[in-house]
């Protein structure tokens, strides 16, 4: 059975995992950290949990995973706290360069499905007069109606 207050548990997949539910003294404890150690984390900009009115800390389940990262990359890897907090901005940015790829391909798709339509509501007999435009050419071509005939 999982501890009650275990970001694995049932009761805390209920909670949202950005949520800052947890006390310094909890988030520790679920991290296996001394509570000073995450103050310094917190100074050192490694994991910054939310803050209530009066200044306090409070770490969600995600702020507790990233704890758990840190203790393995330093303990298990080697890794010293400048590293850690480099690996830590580089997959952030990765992260946020992701969901941005994924809204552009939305976008594209969506485009798509527009130009799709459009195409769809020109009348047919028309549809072999439409030639596509090369947007790389420069040509100028100059069309008199009746000229020459």
């Amino acid at each position: 059975m999982s501890h009650p207050l275990d970001p694995a548990s049932d009761a805390s997949r209920a909670v949202a995992e950005d949520a800052p539910v947890f006390v310094i003294s909890v988030a520790a404890e679920l991290a296996g950290m001394h509570a000073q150690t995450l103050r310094q984390y917190d100074r050192l900009g490694l994991v910054s949990p939310g803050r209530t009115a009066g200044g306090g800390r409070r770490y969600s389940p995600r702020d507790v995973a990233l704890l758990r990262e840190v203790q393995r990359l330093s303990q298990e890897d080697g890794v010293n706290l400048a590293g850690i907090k480099r690996i830590i901005d580089l997959e952030s940015q990765v992260e946020a360069l992701q969901a941005r790829v994924h809204e552009l391909l939305d976008e594209l798709q969506h485009s798509e499905n527009r130009r799709m339509a459009a195409e769809a509501a020109v009348p047919a007999a028309y549809r072999a007069d439409l030639v596509p435009l090369r947007r790389s050419s420069q040509a100028l071509v100059v069309w008199r109606p009746g000229a020459g005939r």
